[in-house]
């Protein structure tokens, strides 16, 4: 199966570029197999154990109680805290991590330079902060072992790179800023996430779906952007830089898991087919897959379930609702959960338009 990803990687690349364009695109230096990458700016602090002066904190106000807790900038559930029977969970999810500036001029205003993390290519750029809550923000595609992953920038202040740029990692492509909803110049920081690509198909569901909202960004909303832990990828690689996205993955808790009806719209399993576990090899009735608290699809099985729609079929056993384990995907106790309307919308993204 590698071979046959990476011989149509290839095709990809010599049907994309041609004569010096070939040149110019292995001259970057471009690993598509390895994973290799860099920090965004020149705060390393993450490396040093030093939350406080790597992430940019958040304003909270908790039952009148204001503080400005910096671990709101990391990745996951880390704002919102709820009190429940099971102690404060916090509902809201963070899709990224802020790291906060480490260069400021004589006003205040943030000169951090910011740098594509591994070499890749600008597939979209944001250029109206008013269109989103990330304000001004860049997205770039890399391509490791045949599947796609998106890194994006958010809350820039200046952007240097055009959609079609090939870049390589370290490369300048904006400044850091604080464009976007709930943040100033204090606050200012860089939002980086890195992403899996949910459906191509994505702006049929969208107008389906929100029509009252319109969609500016295409394929490249946030909405069908599903981040990774790139913190704890961070620290992994330091760990083992021989270390891969689905090795990365298969360490990832499983919190929920939803069977869908098979689908010729499924793109997951083209995009990403190692995630694909057991015997794939006849057509099953149905694809069950396995989801983190934050909605990350983590792996893919084969079912025999006779479904019609996307079902919730396990939510990890706790006393607290299954809303606070899926992320309001699904609700009830977690022994016999359903989908809520919000969550049938969001699994039906996945194999949509059917």
């Amino acid at each position: 199966m590698l071979a046959t990803h990476r011989r149509k990687e290839k095709t990809m690349i010599g049907r994309l570029l041609t004569g010096a364009a070939v040149i110019a695109f292995f001259s970057l230096g471009a690993n598509v197999w390895g994973i290799e990458l860099g920090l965004p700016t020149d705060n390393d602090a993450i490396f040093h154990g030093d939350g406080p002066a790597f992430y940019q904190y958040i304003e909270r106000d908790y039952h009148g109680e204001k503080s400005t807790p910096w671990e709101g900038g990391q990745y996951g559930f880390v704002r919102d805290p709820e009190p429940t029977s099971e102690g404060i969970v916090y509902t809201r999810f963070h899709e990224g991590i802020d790291i906060r500036p480490v260069q400021r001029d004589e006003n205040g205003e943030p000169r951090d330079e910011v740098r594509a993390i591994a070499n890749g290519k600008v597939v979209y750029t944001n250029r109206v902060p008013g269109y989103s809550n990330y304000g001004n923000y860049i997205v770039i595609e890399h391509v490791w072992d045949g599947s796609p992953y998106y890194s994006l920038y958010g809350h820039l202040s200046k952007v240097d790179v055009r959609a079609g740029d090939l870049v390589q990692r370290g490369q300048h492509i904006a400044v850091m800023g604080y464009t976007g909803v709930g943040i100033n110049r204090e606050r200012a920081h860089v939002h980086l996430e890195l992403n899996l690509m949910l459906n191509h198909q994505f702006e049929g569901w969208y107008e389906s779906n929100h029509s009252n909202d319109p969609n500016h960004h295409g394929i490249y909303n946030g909405v069908n952007l599903a981040g990774m832990d790139i913190a704890k990828l961070y620290l992994a690689l330091r760990e083992n830089p021989a270390l891969t996205i689905p090795q990365f993955f298969s360490h990832q808790e499983v919190f929920y898991k939803v069977a869908f009806p098979r689908s010729r719209h499924f793109e997951l399993l083209k995009l990403y087919p190692w995630m694909v576990a057991g015997n794939s090899g006849a057509e099953p009735r149905a694809w069950e897959v396995s989801f983190a608290r934050s909605g990350l699809p983590l792996r893919i099985e084969p079912s025999e379930r006779k479904v019609n729609q996307p079902e919730i079929v396990y939510v990890k056993p706790s006393a607290l609702n299954a809303s606070y384990l899926t992320h309001g995907v699904a609700t009830g106790p977690t022994k016999h959960a359903h989908l809520t309307d919000y969550g049938t919308q969001t699994m039906r993204l996945l194999i949509w338009p059917d």
